[in-house]
């Protein structure tokens, strides 16, 4: 299999193209506007320190694809998965990583789309995903689409990489956080997988695979949903701000839809006779 991997890469790589982000384009803004709910909720100061940091993040890192041509539009909302999570950080550098590789649809191991265990939407690791993030491009744009189903695989797979700024990817990362504050954290953490389990909370089942998926689930509903996570999980939601270091509120301001207005989960339905009550 590493061999599989190896030439899958390799494949990208001798496809690569050339990008030069040494200057903003307008239409960034415009695109980042539509797309991100929290570029939308910074104020105008703060946008341009996003489009600086969206920039040094290109510079450093190349996003590419071996069966389509990558867009901006796809370079932009990988560089916002990345910089959304570290934004509490501005000197905030990704060392652990130097490509990210798109692929058409859901993926196996052997980065095969298509195939009944074609599952996976993205993928960081070590060996031979050293350096390297695999993201499934249209769940990418549905993470952002969707503001509102607690789910960004862009954003969950870059929290794993914070996570593994340390050296390990256990759930805790300790280059935001000092480790005497983990005990608590997996306790906490301990209790909610067990919800989970018992099917008595709205976090995602994912988070109950291990320590690590729970921190990056959490960190999902975080930067999705704050003002819900706030509401149902007050705990995680202390946690999570005092790791990211953010005020993520905005966001639910941002994202709060009409009562009257079609329901954002697709349903066809008024939002108060749908997620409303939920909500």
């Amino acid at each position: 299999m590493f061999y599989q991997i190896r030439a899958f890469f390799l494949s990208l790589l001798s496809s690569k193209k050339s990008w030069d982000p040494s200057q903003w384009d307008p239409s960034w803004s415009s695109f980042l506007a539509d797309k991100v709910a929290f570029y939308r909720s910074l104020n105008a100061e703060d946008k341009v320190l996003f489009h600086q940091r969206v920039m040094l993040f290109l510079e450093t890192t190349t996003v590419e694809a071996g069966q389509f041509d990558v867009t901006d539009g796809d370079r932009l909302l990988v560089a916002a998965s990345a910089i959304i999570p570290v934004w509490g950080f501005p000197k905030w550098h990704y060392f652990n990583l130097k490509a990210v590789y798109l692929l058409p649809a859901a993926f196996n191991v052997r980065f095969e789309c298509g195939q009944p265990d074609s599952s996976i939407t993205g993928m960081v690791g070590t060996g031979s995903m050293n350096g390297k993030m695999a993201l499934c491009k249209p769940s990418l744009y549905r993470g952002f689409e969707n503001s509102r189903d607690k789910q960004n695989v862009g954003i969950h797979e870059f929290v794993h990489l914070v996570d593994m700024m340390d050296g390990e990817c256990d759930g805790y990362p300790e280059r935001l956080k000092e480790f005497a504050f983990s005990i608590p954290w997996f306790e906490l953490v301990g209790v909610k997988i067990a919800e989970i389990k018992m099917g008595s909370t709205n976090i995602n089942r994912y988070g109950a695979t291990n320590r690590a998926e729970f921190f990056a689930v959490a960190s999902e509903y975080f930067f999705e949903r704050p003002g819900m996570l706030q509401r149902k999980h007050p705990q995680v939601f202390e946690s999570l701000s005092k790791f990211y270091q953010q005020d993520v509120l905005n966001i639910s301001n941002d994202i709060k839809p009409k009562k009257k207005g079609p329901c954002p989960c697709g349903s066809k339905k008024r939002y108060k006779h749908c997620c409303m009550p939920k909500d």
